[in-house]
This record gives structure tokens, C-alpha cells and sequence, in this order.
């Protein structure tokens, strides 16, 4: 561990202090450029999928139950636990895995780049051994989950918190995605928050004690979107 790095997060104030880097890390202001993607919500919008509140919620909803979210958050907890016994075989076959389970081009440069960049940030201000372990066993792209597992272990943040702030910055950078991209006003996104909360915490719990084997999707439209999105004329997100 570097000089100076309050890396681990352990003794009295440790619930405290995993909470405050927590909220960091998943606030929109982390540099991983999330606001540059939507997911593929962007052409859903303009196909007219997503168009207020309720389908805002529902598309969202999906996402997490059925989508990316679900198995982003089964690879985050498999490769929190790969990284806290130091198994370098199972962090390499999960980094494989995460960069191959995305549907298409955009989908995996969403993932790799807030990967990449969300490990850098934490290497910056937060260095650790574990972290530079990671670069010298897979040189390939990063996935974020991936980035995220490793870093929370380093840190021995709780894993069931650490995916439900996971899944709550995935559900809040595609809300604010759709407050710029769609008539939904700000009030009308934190009520779709507001609503998800008891739905991240109940999947935040499910894939922290999930199976490899139970990776998997089912939001097809989400995937056409992203492939879709691809040669979409008009665009302002990246995905």
C-alpha cells in the first residue's frame, strides 16, 4: 500500500467511512464519463419506447431486473470475492466473461471505458496493491463491474452496499439521460428513484449471494436500442 493511502476501510468509524466512499464513488461527479452514455436509452426515446414517467420507470425497471444491471451486479459480487482471496484464475475468466457477455459495440465501449476510468480514479486517490494486481493479470480492457469489484474489495467495503450504490448510479445516469433526451422533468425523474429504491436493495441482496450459472438477460429491446443506436443519425450520447 502506498504511503498516505487510506486504502482499507476497517476499525471504529468503518461503517461510516465505507458509506462517505460509497457515495463518492457512485456520485455523478466520479470521473468515469457515465453522462457521455445511455445505454441505448437514446433510441428508445426517439422510437418513442420511453416517453414519461411510467415508461421511463418500466424501461429502467427492466434493466435492472432482467438487463445489464442484474448480471453487472452477479459479475461485481464474483469478482469482489475473487479479488478478496486473491484468486488471479477467477479475475482473469471474470474479466473475459464481462467484456463477451456485451450484445454489442457501444454496449462494450460503455462498459470498458467507465472501467478503465473508474479504476484509474480510485488508483489515484485511493492506491492499492490489489488494484495494480488487476492491470498485470488482464492487460484487456476492463469492465466496470470488474473495476468495481476489485476496488471495493481492496477497500473491504460491504459488498451488499457496494452493488446497491452500483445499481443506484446505473439507474441515476439513465434518468438524468432521460431528463436531456425526453419531456421528463427533474421531479417526475427523482420520483422514478424514488420508486426503484426497494427494488436495488431486494437485487442489490439476490446477486450478492447469486451463482455465475444465474447470469443472464432478457431486455431484448434494451439490445436492439444499443445496436440501433449505432447509425442512429442524431445523437448526443455515445451509447
Amino acid at each position: 500500500m502506498a504511503d498516505g493511502a487510506a486504502t482499507a476501510v476497517t476499525g471504529e468509524p468503518a461503517t461510516r467511512i465505507a458509506a462517505a466512499r460509497l457515495v463518492l464513488w457512485f456520485s455523478p461527479g466520479f470521473p468515469t464519463g457515465a453522462f457521455g452514455f445511455s445505454h441505448g436509452l437514446e433510441w428508445a426515446v426517439e422510437e418513442g419506447d420511453v416517453a414519461d414517467r411510467d415508461s421511463l420507470a418500466a424501461w429502467i425497471g427492466a434493466l435492472l431486473q432482467h438487463g445489464a444491471g442484474w448480471s453487472d451486479a452477479v459479475l461485481l459480487a464474483h469478482t469482489y470475492r475473487a479479488a478478496h482471496a486473491g484468486n488471479g484464475a477467477a479475475l482473469i475468466e471474470l474479466a473475459e466473461l464481462a467484456a463477451a457477455l456485451q450484445p454489442s459495440a457501444e454496449r462494450r465501449l460503455e462498459t470498458t471505458v467507465q472501467g478503465e476510468a473508474f479504476l484509474k480514479a480510485v488508483e489515484t486517490g485511493w492506491p492499492d496493491e490489489g488494484l495494480a494486481r488487476l492491470r498485470s493479470l488482464w492487460p484487456g480492457p476492463i469492465a466496470l463491474p470488474v473495476a468495481v469489484g476489485v476496488c471495493a474489495a481492496s477497500a473491504a467495503l460491504p459488498l451488499t452496499e457496494t452493488i446497491a450504490a452500483f445499481l443506484a448510479g446505473f439507474a441515476a445516469n439513465l434518468v438524468s439521460a432521460a431528463i436531456r433526451l425526453a419531456p421528463i422533468g427533474q421531479s417526475d425523474g427523482l420520483r422514478v428513484l424514488a420508486a426503484l429504491e426497494g427494488s436495488i436493495t431486494d437485487l442489490a441482496a439476490k446477486a450478492a449471494a447469486a451463482s455465475l450459472a444465474e447470469i443472464g438477460t432478457f431486455a431484448i429491446r434494451s439490445d436492439i436500442a444499443a445496436m440501433r443506436h449505432e447509425t442512429q443519425f442524431t445523437r448526443l450520447f455515445r451509447s
